[in-house]
């Protein structure tokens, strides 16, 4: 478990570092949303990097920073620098969007594409932190990156304290935003006493079911990591993530869902909400349009919105009708 005091300090420390994105509660159909498409960078990632970054020593600082990232966690890191006046460098996947290598380039990150996927990025990242005796900054697998990330669920609490007990929908891939909402959620449930505590699901898409497979079997051996409007959730998991064991003991379940899926709640967004959200984003809300999930009332994280934006005008004509 996260520690509670990590959780709290998270809160305190983000406290006028990030947005306290919009949530927005849609009775007709039960959903409470909470876009952190409107987070600074466009992402969530941007709690859990500035989160880790406040925490660091300065000679960890002097050291540079170096992560992996298919985009929005590279963003949270170079901003993160700024802050705290370090280096960033960032491995991607040469296929990652350029709306999103641009962005970091954008924030002052060295960006190194690298051949192949997510996996591909992360490992010369580490490779390349062990080398240069740099600080690493796990998009994941990092416990300060996860009480980051939780800061999602509290200011839902906070603002609407009935969520508690409602079921959540969270998008999943190295499992950092789950791990830290369900310890969020669960600590909540035990310092309140809560007979019926959160469902919390975990979302993913069936392109790349690397968590959903460790979820549901302990291992992620010949899981395809094939190519996916959710770019986000791409990639294997970093063998010993401490992500794991956090979602196999407090999250509910995982589910999956198609590319289909995937684009018709990209475009329900635009048109119902009008939010410009992306694949990894939208995967909550297309777990409820698919039915795969009926439950009310339910909490649906809209994780990012940084969607190339030809890749947006497309799916919205496919949809237009």
């Amino acid at each position: 478990m996260i520690p509670k005091e990590w959780l709290r300090a998270a809160e305190k420390r983000l406290d006028g570092q990030t947005h306290r994105t919009p949530l927005t509660y849609d009775a007709g159909r039960g959903l409470y949303i909470k876009w952190e498409n409107r987070q600074k960078t466009g992402s969530f990632k941007a709690r859990g990097a500035l989160n880790k970054a406040l925490t660091l020593e300065d000679w960890e600082r002097e050291m540079g920073l170096v992560t992996a990232s298919a985009g929005n966690h590279g963003q949270g890191v170079a901003l993160a620098g700024k802050l705290v006046g370090a280096s960033v460098k960032v491995f991607a996947s040469k296929d990652a969007p350029f709306v999103k290598v641009n962005a970091m380039r954008a924030l002052g990150a060295d960006v190194e594409l690298v051949e192949g996927g997510y996996h591909d990025a992360e490992e010369a990242g580490l490779a390349f932190a062990k080398r240069n005796d740099a600080t690493w900054l796990s998009p994941y697998n990092d416990g300060h990156v996860v009480a980051g990330q939780g800061t999602v669920a509290s200011e839902i609490l906070q603002e609407c304290p009935e969520t508690a007990e409602a079921t959540w929908l969270v998008p999943v891939s190295g499992g950092g935003l789950l791990a830290g909402i369900s310890a969020v959620l669960r600590n909540y449930s035990a310092e309140h006493k809560q007979a019926n505590p959160a469902r919390v699901i975990g979302v993913q898409v069936a392109a790349s079911a690397f968590m959903h497979s460790l979820f549901y079997h302990g291992n992620q051996d010949n899981v395809e990591d094939l190519p996916t409007l959710a770019d986000g959730l791409t990639g294997a998991v970093e063998a010993g993530s401490i992500t794991i064991p956090l979602i196999k003991k407090y999250v509910d379940e995982i589910i999956l869902v198609s590319e289909e899926e995937v684009a018709e709640a990209v475009a329900f967004a635009w048109s119902e909400y009008d939010e410009k959200i992306e694949g990894s984003g939208a995967v909550g809300l297309a777990a409820i349009l698919s039915g795969k999930v009926t439950l009310q009332p339910t909490v649906i994280i809209v994780s990012g919105g940084n969607i190339q934006p030809e890749i947006h005008t497309e799916i919205l004509s496919r949809y237009e009708k």
